[in-house]
């Protein structure tokens, strides 16, 4: 088609030629591997845009020369979905891709649930949502769930350069190509566009940095200062809150506000209610989620008030470390071998096991860790006002202990 979008004509028709996603794609990863074994499972692709969701389903379809179908969840309706229902039917199997699979509706889930089941729909889902919090878990529980990565700055220099070969008189030098792709924050689909109009938008074809900033006159990204910059972001904002520097935090919130990464800001916070303030506030957590609910009901602008007044609570809030650094213990222990047998009293049968409520103040004097681990302490409260009252507990039941032992 004369009018079809540079993106759409580049699309791939083979693994090799996506751009990006080495920890999927490549000499003995996953989704290679399923191609070349001429074997696909149902799956959900998830990421940021333009990093090759679409592409890469694409290109399996192709490779494999699976019959297949493009839906879009909001787009297609019902009847759409039952005349592929139907094809399905008729060839054995169809491999069905949906977009925006987190939109899609409990009549066409009903529909598509038993084809999923019985083999004659393999379905692969495309979403920027996360699909464990946004789809249905019958339709998840049914798929491989694969999570896609932005692209790094390099990634997308390395297909816009494809890109030009295809563009007939086209001259672009590398600092025009270096500056789409730090515009284009990780969405290679942004990259081609801005491209393809600079393209058509000069008499010349010849495109300059001034004629890129002309068309589009969006900042660069702060996050894309190299490959890493939005994880390095990401990781300022949480050191940021664990220091409780408000301004700081507030700055880093402001920059991931502006990528429109709600879903790294809503994962992060409710980490940092857990590993950073954990049983110093732990309502902390309640609360870092209940603002999460209000952004998903406000959307962006709106979104940015529940958050900003979250950071500031985040960062002002007592902090500790002590649950997870007491956890992180245990799980050494357990990684290294030291476990130990269950001890008699409080495994499955539990013979001569003391139920505590039956004692004053709800406990007994027994021994719950293995004989090898017995005097092992793995928790170490924090001075702070929550935790003190958790040593308090803690330090009569070592009276009781004592008192029993005399």
């Amino acid at each position: 088609m004369e009018n079809e979008p540079l993106a759409n004509n580049l699309r791939p028709k083979k693994l090799d030629d996506v751009i990006g996603q080495k920890h999927l794609i490549g000499q003995g990863k996953i989704l290679t591997n399923l191609v070349k074994n001429k074997k696909i499972f149902s799956m959900i692709l998830y990421g940021p845009p333009g990093v090759g969701k679409t592409s890469i389903a694409n290109a399996i379809t192709e490779e494999l020369n699976a019959k297949h179908r493009f839906l879009n969840a909001v787009v297609n309706n019902k009847k759409d979905f039952e005349i592929v229902f139907e094809e399905a039917k008729l060839y054995g199997n169809i491999v069905l891709v949906v977009d925006e699979i987190h939109r899609l509706n409990k009549d066409k889930q009903d529909l598509l649930l038993p084809l999923l089941e019985n083999g004659l729909i393999t379905l692969i889902g495309l979403t920027t949502s996360n699909p464990y919090h946004k789809i249905n878990p019958a339709i998840r529980s049914r798929c491989q769930i694969f999570e896609l990565e932005p692209l790094s700055k390099d990634d997308i220099k390395q297909g816009l350069k494809k890109a030009v070969q295809t563009l007939s008189d086209i001259k672009i030098d590398d600092d025009s190509i270096n500056l789409i792709a730090t515009m284009a924050n990780g969405d290679f689909r942004f990259a081609l566009n801005l491209l393809e109009v600079s393209y058509y938008a000069t008499s010349d074809k010849i495109i300059t940095k001034d004629v890129i900033k002309s068309i589009n006159s969006r900042a660069s990204s702060p996050m894309d200062e190299d490959e890493t910059g939005h994880y390095d972001v990401l990781s300022a904002f949480q050191k940021s809150i664990r220091g409780s520097d408000v301004n700081a935090a507030l700055h880093y919130l402001a920059r991931l506000i502006s990528s429109g990464d709600l879903d790294s800001i809503y994962r992060r916070m409710s980490v940092i209610a857990y590993e950073d303030i954990g049983l110093a506030n732990p309502n902390m957590g309640v609360r870092v989620d209940a603002c999460i609910n209000a952004c998903e009901r406000l959307g962006l602008p709106e979104a940015r008030i529940p958050l900003g007044n979250m950071v500031i609570d985040l960062c002002l809030a007592p902090k500790s470390n002590s649950g997870h650094v007491a956890l992180d213990l245990a799980l050494k222990d357990v990684q290294n071998g030291n476990i130990g047998k269950v001890p008699s009293h409080i495994n499955a049968q539990a013979f001569g096991y003391k139920y505590p409520h039956d004692y004053p103040g709800g406990y007994v004097v027994q021994q719950y860790l293995p004989d090898e681990l017995k005097n092992r302490v793995y928790y170490k409260p924090k001075n702070n006002k929550y935790e003190r009252m958790l040593k308090t507990t803690l330090d009569n039941i070592e009276k009781i202990k004592s008192n029993e032992s005399k």
